[in-house]
């Protein structure tokens, strides 16, 4: 599905036949497994923050609470202008509904090719791809809600607990987390990912690294 965003689609309207669906499926159909639910179950009644760059909004869906949430990378819930004209985005469920129903030959009628009110550009994907991305008013809130997460548990007791952090972009969690636990003598690191597990010589005394997969041990942890 993620290669199938970038395909050169000759036409708006094949092109918002495909993301309709990305997004129906990924954005407001349910996890097919019971992942972020057992996260949950884990997380209750603990003083935590989740900071993601999954744009999928699972941890919502699941219940964790919105204002401990920070999606970095943006949300298939939303589109921009494609200028961008304006630092605002849009709600876009009731609009991919209408497109993922009306669809017919892989393409959705012409008029429901969404574009910008303002401006009349085309839409497209609150998605962090370049320079275009735009951080609303809601992103600013939650970044300034997870530095004050931060800030004020310096130097106390703190779990950075990473899941399936990949290397396309370390600069959002996980080096981040490196750092927070170097700084914060109190603070300890894991590191859970099912290919990629690994953590810095500097704070290996205080750190742990699990190569499996997640969902098997949140369900063990359980």
């Amino acid at each position: 599905m993620y290669a199938g965003g970038f395909y050169p689609y000759e036409t708006l309207e094949e092109y918002w036949a495909y993301w309709s669906r990305y997004i129906f499926v990924n954005r407001y159909q349910d996890p097919p497994k019971p992942v972020y639910d057992n996260l949950l179950k884990l997380a209750e009644g603990k003083d935590y923050f989740v900071l993601t760059t999954n744009v999928d909004h699972c941890f919502q869906k699941a219940g964790f609470e919105k204002n401990r949430l920070f999606y970095t990378q943006g949300d298939y819930g939303l589109w921009q202008c494609s200028g961008p004209c304006r630092p605002q985005t849009y709600d876009n469920e009731e609009a991919v509904r209408q497109m993922v129903s009306e669809q017919r030959e892989m393409k959705i009628p012409k008029e429901r090719i969404p574009y910008c009110p303002h401006c009349g550009r085309p839409m497209t994907m609150n998605l962090r791809a370049d320079d275009t991305f735009v951080q609303d008013q809601g992103w600013y809130e939650a970044a300034e809600r997870y530095q004050n997460f931060l800030e004020e548990r310096q130097g106390k007791r703190l779990l950075l607990l990473e899941l399936g952090v990949g290397m396309n972009t370390p600069g959002m969690i996980k080096y981040p987390f490196w750092r927070l636990t170097a700084q914060n003598p109190r603070a300890f690191y894991v590191c859970l990912n099912q290919n990629r597990a690994f953590i810095p010589q500097e704070i290996a005394d205080r750190a742990l690294f699990l190569e499996q997969d997640a969902g098997q041990v949140l369900e063990a942890l359980l």
